[in-house]
């Protein structure tokens, strides 16, 4: 089993690095005040599903009556029209229904407004909780009606310490230097760190390790860009988040998984074909010479053309 499904907390106490979230949140737990409307709002990675799994199981709500949706495929006002007429019914196998709307911030304006009268008259049987990284593209008066709970990206300290934990539970010890990338890589995410520790994990020499770190960050920047890339709703200031910090990156490696990534929409066929193409047009030269300024400049042509 993957470290990240094997480790992941099944108690808000054995999360690691959001002691004022948790602290929130277990207050409402032990008062039994748990909001029927919820908003996680925080980076990827940072523990948003876990709470809600969290909130999951104090609330008993079976695995029967519990429905997680994301945004970044349904995201219009069927969607919402489909949990208004479920939310009606009464729980199949536990004490309330549940449903854990990810990537929020992607539904759709009218799929939002939607919400907006379900939110404000939630059944007792019912719980909606909201997962976004982004928070500020909700209409604001998604958020007044939801509680919002803010992740942040764990610490340096915090990572470390997750590293730690896992190291005891594996009964493996790590060079310090594989932690310390590890930590430097994972952009302040607890997934990513699992990730990462997921592919060094049984090596056993500290430069194969070191390498793998490397060409594994090197896979999961080129599968976040790529993705952007085909994502007709891509604008520019999205693509540059994903750019920052890539400067000392293998970008000839980046630029050959991205184009292998085109390909393989092509060759399926369908609505973005010619979107594929445009990133293989884009990137069919290589960054030998132009380096990271090369990879930038192939990104905000596609971004450019495509919209």
């Amino acid at each position: 089993m993957e470290l990240y499904k094997k480790h992941r907390p099944k108690t808000l106490d054995k999360m690691y690095g959001q002691d004022v979230a948790i602290k929130t949140l277990q207050q409402m737990i032990s008062k039994k005040r748990i909001p029927h409307s919820i908003l996680l709002s925080g980076p990827s990675g940072c523990g948003k599903t876990t709470v809600a799994r969290i909130l999951r199981r104090e609330l008993k709500c079976s695995k029967y009556d519990f429905t997680e949706i994301n945004c970044a495929d349904f995201r219009g006002i069927d969607m919402v029209r489909d949990i208004r007429t479920r939310m009606m019914q009464a729980p199949i196998d536990g004490d309330c229904r549940m449903w854990l709307i990810d990537e929020a911030h992607k539904l759709s304006n009218d799929a939002q407004n939607a919400f907006l009268k379900m939110l404000e008259d939630t059944p007792n049987h019912v719980y909606f909780i909201l997962a976004t990284t982004e928070p500020l593209k909700l209409i604001t008066t998604i958020k007044t009606r939801c509680t919002e709970i803010v992740l942040k990206s764990l610490t340096t300290s915090s990572l470390t310490k997750l590293i730690e934990h896992i190291q005891k539970e594996e009964k493996v010890e790590l060079p310090e230097e594989a932690i310390a990338k590890i930590v430097e890589n994972s952009d302040g995410s607890a997934r990513k760190v699992l990730v990462l520790l997921d592919t060094i994990i049984d090596l056993g020499d500290e430069k194969e390790m070191l390498d793998a770190i490397e060409k594994s960050t090197s896979e999961i920047k080129a599968f976040q860009i790529a993705q952007a890339l085909h994502n007709p709703r891509t604008r520019w200031p999205d693509m540059l988040k994903i750019l920052k910090g890539l400067e000392n990156e293998d970008v000839e490696q980046i630029r050959w998984m991205i184009l292998g990534y085109a390909k393989s929409i092509m060759l399926k066929g369908g609505n973005l074909t010619p979107r594929a193409f445009v990133v293989l047009q884009s990137f069919r030269d290589n960054f030998y010479d132009s380096k990271y300024a090369g990879l930038v400049a192939a990104c905000y042509e596609v971004i450019l053309g495509g919209n």
